[in-house]
């Protein structure tokens, strides 16, 4: 069922993105697509882009979120620096977990790159639930990202 879903989600996002040039229009409906099909799945659903040694908040869906994350420290900056996805079934478990909101129980953050591959931002994902993401997750949001890195 999540694949599916998944798979329907790239076919719109191609076709929303194509011909658009503008970074932040293009991350906007992005966040609006992924957490509006993924429903309930997807607590917070948005970019941070990286600015010097910071990620800076950008377009997202959910509630209100942490402005600014240095390289390195919780789900996203750890992301960003080592240029990996990360999976993070309990975001107790995490050391150094930046709480924007204790709600958020699950993460998931993958790198997105420009056209040269440079990690430029990340897409971070949060869930309510435990263990939400998995590596069908993984997948499907490298995906994503892949999509948006000439435009970024």
């Amino acid at each position: 069922m999540k694949e599916k879903v998944y798979k329907e989600l790239l076919l719109q996002l191609g076709g929303l993105i194509e011909g658009e040039t503008d970074a932040v229009a293009v991350l906007a409906n992005t966040a609006a697509l992924l957490h509006d099909m993924m429903g309930d799945r997807f607590f917070w659903t948005g970019f941070y882009i990286a600015r010097g040694d910071e990620l800076v908040l950008g377009p997202f869906q959910g509630p209100i979120a942490c402005y600014r994350i240095r390289c390195g420290r919780g789900v996203c900056g750890t992301a960003w620096e080592r240029d990996e996805t990360i999976v993070v079934p309990d975001v107790e478990q995490f050391p150094g977990h930046i709480a924007c909101s204790s709600l958020s129980r699950s993460e998931i953050v993958v790198p997105v790159h420009d056209r040269t591959g440079r990690v430029a931002a990340v897409l971070d994902i949060d869930s309510r639930d435990l263990a939400a993401f998995d590596d069908t997750d993984a997948h499907y949001l490298n995906r994503v990202a892949t999509l948006l890195s000439p435009v970024i």
